[in-house]
C-alpha cells in the first residue's frame, strides 16, 4: 500500500475531490482553449467528432492546432504524427523526472504517460514525494477531461458561429503564469528556475529557431552537473 501524503487532504475529501481541486486552475486554460481548437476545426471542415475524437485519443495541445492547417492541406497521417512527436518531444524528459513515483500497475502508468502535458507536470511536481500514484492519475485524467469539455462545446457552436474566438489566446499565458507561481511557491530551491532562464537566454542567441529544445538539454546538462557535485561535495564532507 501507498504511504499517505505527508499533507493529507481532509478525511470528507476523498483523492478524487482533490484532485478536481487541484485542477481548476488548468481548466480556467483548457476549456477556453479547447473551445477554440474545436471551433477552428469544424469552421476548416472536420466534424465535430472528429475533433473531441482527436481530444481524446491525441490530446497533444499546441500540436492539435497545428494538425488543422495540416489536416486541411491533406498531409499525410504519418507526416503529422512525425510532427507531433517533434514538437512533444520535451514530454520525454518530463517522464524521466517521475519514473520514481509512476503507478505500478502498468494501465495507470501508460495512462499518465499519455495524459502528461506541461499542466500536468506542474501539478504533479508540486504534489508531496509520498503521494499516492493514483492521484497524478486522477489529475491527468480530470485535466484531459478538461480539455474535451472544452473541444466538445467549440466543435457544437463552430457551425453555428458567423464570427472566430480571437482574443482568448491569453488564457494559455495566464496559465503559466498561475502554475509558474505554484511552482516558485512550492520550491526547495531557486536553482533550477535561474537554470532554465539561463539555457533558454543562451539557446536563443545560439539557435533562435530550435531555443526550447537546446535549452532543455542544458538544463539537463546542468542538473546532471549540479548532482554530482552535490554528492561529490557530500562524500567529502564525510
Amino acid at each position: 500500500m501507498s504511504a499517505p501524503c505527508s499533507n493529507p487532504v481532509p478525511q470528507s475529501q476523498n483523492p478524487t475531490v482533490s484532485a478536481l481541486a487541484l485542477t481548476l486552475p488548468v481548466a480556467m486554460g483548457y476549456i477556453p482553449l479547447g473551445t477554440v481548437f474545436g471551433f477552428l476545426f469544424v469552421q476548416a471542415g472536420g466534424a465535430w467528432w472528429l475533433a473531441v475524437a482527436a481530444s481524446v485519443f491525441v490530446f497533444a495541445g499546441a500540436a492539435q492546432y497545428m494538425m488543422i492547417p495540416m489536416l486541411a492541406a491533406g498531409m499525410s497521417v504519418g507526416s503529422i504524427a512525425l510532427a507531433t512527436a517533434v514538437v512533444n518531444m520535451r514530454h520525454v524528459f518530463y517522464g524521466l523526472s517521475l519514473l520514481n513515483r509512476m503507478p505500478q500497475d502498468p494501465f495507470l502508468k501508460w495512462y499518465l504517460i499519455f495524459g502528461l502535458t506541461d499542466e500536468t507536470y506542474s501539478l504533479v511536481t508540486t504534489m508531496p514525494q509520498d503521494c499516492e500514484p493514483k492521484k497524478m492519475v486522477w489529475v491527468a485524467l480530470i485535466n484531459q477531461g478538461w480539455w474535451v469539455l472544452g473541444t466538445l462545446m467549440g466543435a457544437l457552436i463552430g457551425a453555428q458561429a458567423a464570427s472566430g474566438l480571437e482574443g482568448l489566446d491569453f488564457a494559455l499565458v495566464a496559465l503559466f503564469c498561475v502554475l509558474a507561481v505554484e511552482q516558485w511557491r512550492s520550491r526547495k530551491s531557486s536553482a533550477p528556475l535561474w537554470v532554465a532562464l539561463a539555457s533558454y537566454a543562451v539557446a536563443h542567441l545560439l539557435l533562435p529557431s530550435h531555443a526550447m529544445v537546446v535549452s532543455i538539454g542544458l538544463s539537463v546538462s546542468a542538473a546532471v552537473f549540479l548532482q554530482r557535485k552535490n554528492l561529490k561535495y557530500k562524500g567529502d564532507a564525510s
